[in-house]
This record gives structure tokens, C-alpha cells and sequence, in this order.
């Protein structure tokens, strides 16, 4: 459903997802627990059954560790990116390492771009 279009509720959902994970991930691990994606998925009026939910926690928490990595969850949502896309993150890349040490500082990253 989500990798075919995304309308601008949904981005807003998925973005927004990825701003309270990153809230309430207190030790910075980027592994929410099975607890808090439920209430994540509460407080974005996004519930289902708790089939379903069970069914969607064993495919994203495959190493049965109580805990789902936050990139594969978006990966799982949204698929891999398209030959144009990587292309663009390439060429984008490229450009900020512009030294070649296949490592870009984040003081890099600020110099070029500007999230506002």
C-alpha cells in the first residue's frame, strides 16, 4: 500500500513516525521495542487488530529480539529506492565527499545543506 503512492497524510505519518522514535529512543539505539511501535502506531491513528499486529511485529522483529530496527522498518515500508533515486543519493554523496575518504563529517553536511 505504501510503495505505490504516498499521499501527503501518509508522508506526514512516516515522517512524523520517524521524529517520535527518535524521541522517546532514549539510549539512542535506534531500536524501538514492540511496546512503543504499538503506541506509535496509537498515537498516529494508525491501530489494527492485534492479529495483524502480531503478524507485522514477526516480520519486522526476524531476529526475535524484542526490538525492530528503525531503517528496516522504513525499508519494509517503503522498498528499496528506485535507479533514479540512487543515482541522485550518488551524485549527491560524491558531492559532499569531495576529498574521496568514502566518510563525510557532519560539519560537511551542515555546510551544504540546510533542512529548512
Amino acid at each position: 500500500i505504501f510503495r505505490e503512492t504516498l499521499s501527503k497524510r501518509e508522508v506526514r505519518v512516516i515522517t512524523g513516525l520517524g521524529k517520535y522514535f527518535r524521541q522517546i529512543d532514549k539510549n539512542r539505539n535506534g531500536f524501538p521495542s514492540q511496546a512503543a511501535l504499538k503506541e506509535a502506531l496509537k498515537v498516529f491513528h494508525l491501530e489494527m487488530p492485534e492479529g495483524a499486529f502480531e503478524s507485522l511485529w514477526l516480520i519486522l522483529d526476524d531476529s526475535k529480539s524484542d526490538k525492530v530496527d528503525y531503517g528496516e522498518f522504513t525499508h519494509a515500508i517503503f522498498g528499496e529506492m528506485n535507479e533514479y533515486r540512487k543515482a541522485f543519493v550518488r551524485k549527491a554523496y560524491m558531492k559532499l565527499d569531495f576529498n574521496k575518504t568514502e566518510s563525510v563529517p557532519m560539519v560537511d553536511v551542515r555546510k551544504c545543506y540546510c533542512a529548512k
